[in-house]
């Protein structure tokens, strides 16, 4: 009897952990499209103080924490950008020490490299280059890892030209990530990654001055989220004045 209930137990407690999974995951997406970041903060701090770890677990946070940051640093918060850039970086070192998925850690090292160059100029020649062999590392370790070339595209986007940036090069990163999520329709589903993906190709084109295809993409943007607020009341209005021009 007793050990039936233990049995119960840990299956209970395994469903209770994947249906907070699913539910943070559906949270984070709503507050993204929404441009929620209130939301989306609150998220991450009530995960932050769930006990029970396991390292799936700390990988999301981590990426949710990496969305947060970038917000951050692009809105001006660099104090809130300070702060959740440590605590990820914190939870990046767990993962790492226990050799848990590589390639997606080199990958999320490369951009934690990033965020401190966006925070202080001044660190670029020091850790730019970390920056960029975490993200060709990360490529290496697994050719399959959308977020690998995503961070090797944002190396190519950043990086003066004088350096060997291009944002060309970066495109074809980008799109090389977004077949690869692609491949998986479930991994698309309701995810705040893809949607940034996609807008993220639709500005290096406008970058690019190809409002065509910057057009394109904001439109496959809306035609996956008809409620994604960034893309429909602001991205989208700018491209269409450039464009009229």
């Amino acid at each position: 009897m007793e050990r039936s209930k233990y049995i119960i137990a840990i299956v209970l407690s395994f469903f209770i952990v994947h249906t907070l999974q699913a539910n943070f995951k559906s949270d984070i997406y709503a507050a993204y499209i929404n441009g929620n970041m209130n939301k989306w903060k609150n998220i991450i701090d009530l995960m932050n103080l769930q006990q029970t770890r396991s390292n799936e677990f700390l990988i999301e946070l981590i990426n949710y924490q990496y969305g947060y940051i970038g917000w951050s640093i692009g809105n001006n918060k660099n104090e809130e950008a300070y702060k959740y850039l440590d605590l990820a970086e914190n939870n990046l070192k767990i993962l790492e020490k226990a050799m848990y998925k590589s390639s997606i850690v080199n990958s999320y090292k490369s951009a934690f490299y990033g965020f401190q160059i966006s925070l202080n100029k001044f660190k670029a020649p020091f850790i730019g280059p970390k920056s960029l062999e975490s993200a060709k590392l990360a490529v290496k370790q697994d050719e399959m890892n959308p977020l690998g070339y995503i961070q090797y595209g944002n190396c190519q986007f950043y990086m003066p030209t004088v350096f060997g940036g291009s944002k060309s090069e970066a495109l074809v990163n980008f799109r090389k990530a977004e077949q690869l999520m692609e491949l998986n329709g479930m991994q698309v589903a309701e995810d705040w990654n893809y949607l940034s993906l996609l807008t993220l190709i639709g500005q290096t084109y406008l970058k690019l001055k190809n409002y065509r295809l910057a057009k394109v993409y904001y439109d496959k943007a809306l035609k996956v989220e008809p409620r994604f607020l960034w893309v429909k009341n602001e991205l989208y209005p700018e491209l269409l004045s450039k464009y009229k021009n």
